[in-house]
Order: structure tokens, then C-alpha cells, then sequence
């Protein structure tokens, strides 16, 4: 089975995201980020989702960490629970 770890940020709205996002590209820590705007109890961890399988995401989420190129920030990705920001490591 596939696994990979991976980092994301999620909020409720794009126009956060799309924020965060520019944030981002200009060079901030992405675990401070997590940690300051992150609605995931993910945040605590700098928005570390540890390793996940195949099967155990939501499907817009699990697209990007299986199939995106690592060490980028994807996103806004809109999801049921609201937009992620995330970022691939590892995938195995």
C-alpha cells in the first residue's frame, strides 16, 4: 500500500488560502503558518499529517499527496471540511 507524509494548512475560505499561499512563496515557514492560521488540529504539529495511506484522505486532498511532484506548495485545494495548502515530503 502507498503511503506518503505530507504538511497542509486549511481554512475556510480561498481568499485566505490564496493569502497564506503568497505568504509562502516569499519564503515563510510553513510550519509557522500551520500553527497561526491552520483550522486542523493538525496545527498543533505545524500542520504535519505524519504518514497517510491511500484511502484515508478525502479525495481532493489524496489526489495532490499521490500524485502531485514533492517539496511544493499545491493549492488551494477545496475540500468538504474547507481550502488546503499542501506540501509533499515523502512519498514511499
Amino acid at each position: 500500500m502507498k503511503s506518503a507524509m505530507a504538511k497542509h494548512i486549511l481554512v475556510k475560505n480561498k481568499a485566505e488560502a490564496d493569502s497564506i499561499k503568497i505568504k509562502l512563496n516569499k519564503g515563510e515557514d510553513f510550519a509557522k503558518l500551520a500553527r497561526k492560521f491552520s483550522i486542523c488540529p493538525t496545527a498543533k504539529r505545524g500542520g504535519d499529517l505524519g504518514e497517510v495511506f491511500q484511502g484515508q484522505l478525502v479525495k481532493a486532498v489524496e489526489q495532490v499527496v499521490f500524485k502531485k511532484p514533492l517539496s511544493q506548495v499545491h493549492g488551494p485545494i477545496k475540500s468538504k471540511f474547507g481550502y488546503h495548502l499542501i506540501v509533499v515530503y515523502f512519498r514511499n
